[in-house]
């Protein structure tokens, strides 16, 4: 018996689609504009091309088990051990399978974090069955470097089996001295100590991992994903070169390194970045004369990324960034708590971090199907492009020395600082978007709770002997916050925020996509936009204005109707007081006039809003 569809072989009654089928339609779209304004590109300068051809012979890049799900890590890091140990339980209780123990003065802290006392971690442990498989890590950084060896004491005094343990001790000094700047140990120094630590803990029956290769610090500082990569790489040769040295054979030791890395809501450039790793890792290992084994990769959701106004979108950019870093292979994974940026979350935060993963993992089941990126023409070449660029980055910092080595001479700092001020440039005239900051703004949101606490002291850790410049961690949406933070500081103060009248001209269907755009603008830096009707007399339109109670406007139409009316507008608005009056649009040839009329500036899609925002709040508080 046959099927309907046996009958209808539908594909067939079509044409075969071709590529310069494809650019004719694009072409007829484009009208005479250069087929490049499809061409994206990456921060490292890698062209994303807008159409790619299905990869051939692509094989799929080893990570997870086959249909294995990664481990659902969620943060314990309240000062207090008893409710963190709390926190703890609840979370293994309600689907996570693993914690991340993130102690004072981690680079990931944020903050808060655990007491590294040994009383703190036996506290923070207790009830916790630690050799029932669920997944520990540790974020330590040199003050609290003793907190590995604390949990280590705790497994042995509970009577059990280090190697029924599967704990990563997360040891990093190199990614602590490059968030710091400074250290007050050379690398001679600090590879006998670390590998002490490994020897110690190895002895003991822990089987590792136990050295972090942490390229957070990278991508929290504002790099680019070839920068974190090549920190990873550099890192981990540093370490298992270390281990190496210490008489620890290197088949051994390869399974005593893992990696750290951000996932963030760039969606295909993270599932790029992660099947990246894994592929240089595996030469690195080849060219050490190992057999390549799938490196465990923990992965965190971007802290860069995430803004304290309208926090519940970093829900989604979670959301996001986990679903990248999960299809990638990653092996564990941390999702950073909504409002994380805010403070110490509170449980409803963390109750969203735990299930943005289980529902991905239980529901659209992600996990069921290992490396669906590959045959992707655009991941796959993307993968590509950013192992040959990292590795070229890599060889330079060996070159250099090594990661220590190539972190004094500035190898890293000088290529994070020009991706990190060319980052903050396009979210200052907001190419990059970050919704709920820059865009799309919600002045009358209500405040997102959080815990109160109070973070841990730590003593200050050696002589700052060995400087060099740190990677400081940055939020992108940090310079629109201030200017909200300014607005706030206006309302408490006098009961209403700054505000921009919009002087709209015409009818709506002349002013409203720029009335839109400028209230947008405007609000982004805490400035309410008071809106109103189309206004052709200049009399009505500055008796509308003195209304308001507005300090500034904004003339808001289309090119037409300014011809006719802006410059007449400007000087009635001026007539009636506003301290500053901006057009939405770009001026042309007609600057000048509109400059004369009282013109204070322009807002325009690809202007520095946040200069403009900062000018303005500058000159209304001259006023």
């Amino acid at each position: 018996m046959t099927s309907v569809t046996d009958d209808l072989p539908l594909a067939a009654d079509f044409p075969k689609a071709t590529v310069e089928d494809w650019r004719k339609l694009v072409d007829g779209v484009l009208k005479g504009a250069p087929f490049e304004k499809l061409v994206g590109k990456t921060y490292d300068g890698i062209k994303i091309d807008p159409l790619y051809p299905r990869a051939r012979g692509a094989a799929t890049v080893p990570g997870r088990l086959p249909a294995a799900p990664w481990q659902i890590l969620q943060r314990i890091d309240h000062p207090d051990a008893a409710l963190a140990n709390a926190q703890a339980l609840q979370d293994l209780e309600n689907g996570a399978t693993g914690l991340e123990l993130v102690f004072a003065g981690a680079n990931g802290a944020r903050g808060f974090g655990l007491e590294p006392s040994a009383e703190a971690v036996a506290k923070v442990l207790q009830g916790i069955h630690l050799d029932a498989g669920i997944g520990i890590e540790l974020e330590i950084g040199p003050q609290s470097r003793m907190a590995a060896i604390h949990v280590a004491e705790y497994v042995k005094s509970a009577g059990l089996d280090p190697n029924a343990c599967n704990i990563r001790f997360g040891l990093d000094p190199l990614a602590a001295g490059a968030a710091w700047g400074h250290t007050p140990y050379t690398w001679e120094e600090i590879a006998p100590a670390i590998t002490g630590a490994i020897q110690g803990l190895a002895g003991l029956g822990f089987k590792g991992p136990f050295a972090s290769a942490d390229g957070r610090v990278i991508h929290d500082a504002g790099g680019s994903e070839v920068q974190e990569l090549a920190f990873v790489l550099a890192c981990g040769i540093a370490y298992l070169r270390a281990i190496e040295g210490a008489g620890i054979p290197l088949e051994a030791a390869q399974g005593m390194v893992y990696a750290r890395l951000a996932a963030d809501a760039d969606q295909f450039l993270t599932m790029a970045k992660f099947r990246a790793l894994r592929l240089l890792w595996a030469r690195i290992e080849t060219a050490c004369g190992l057999t390549p084994k799938p490196m465990f990769i923990a992965a965190d959701t971007a802290w860069r990324m995430l803004t304290q106004r309208d926090p519940y979108v970093n829900m989604l950019r979670a959301t996001i960034a986990t679903f990248a870093a999960g299809l990638a292979g990653a092996n564990a994974i941390t999702v950073l708590p909504h409002t994380l940026a805010l403070g110490l979350p509170d449980p409803f935060a963390r109750r969203v971090a735990r299930n943005t993963q289980l529902l991905l993992l239980e529901e659209s089941n992600l996990a069921k199907v290992s490396d669906p990126a590959a045959g992707s023409g655009g991941i796959e070449t993307l993968t590509a492009q950013l192992c040959e660029a990292a590795w070229a980055l890599f060889q330079e910092s060996e070159t250099a020395g090594g990661a220590f080595t190539a972190l004094q001479q500035g190898v890293f700092q000088s290529r994070v600082a020009a991706t990190r001020k060319a980052r903050e440039a396009n979210i200052a005239k907001r190419r990059d978007v970050l919704t709920g900051a820059s865009e799309f703004p919600n002045l009358h949101e209500s405040e997102a709770t959080v815990l109160k606490a109070a973070p841990i002291a730590l003593a200050p850790y050696g002589e700052q002997k060995y400087k060099f410049d740190p990677l400081s961690p940055i939020r992108l949406a940090e310079p629109f916050e201030a200017l909200r933070d300014k607005s706030d500081a206006v309302l408490k103060a006098r009961g209403v925020r700054p505000s921009v009248f919009l002087a709209n001209l015409g009818t709506p269907a002349d002013f409203t996509a720029r009335a839109t755009f400028a209230k947008s603008f405007f609000e982004a830096g805490g400035i309410q936009a008071i809106d109103s009707e189309g206004f052709a007399d200049p009399a009505r339109l500055a008796a509308a204005f003195k209304t308001s109670g507005a300090e500034i406007a904004c003339l808001c139409s289309s090119d037409k109707v300014y011809a006719e009316h802006a410059e007449a507008a400007a000087k009635a608005l001026q007539t009636a007081g506003s301290r500053l009056i901006y057009l939405a649009g770009r001026p042309a040839d007609a600057e000048a006039t509109l400059r004369a009329a009282g013109v204070t500036g322009f807002v325009f899609a690809g202007g520095d809003a946040l200069a403009t925002l900062q000018d303005a709040y500058r000159r209304m508080e001259q006023s």
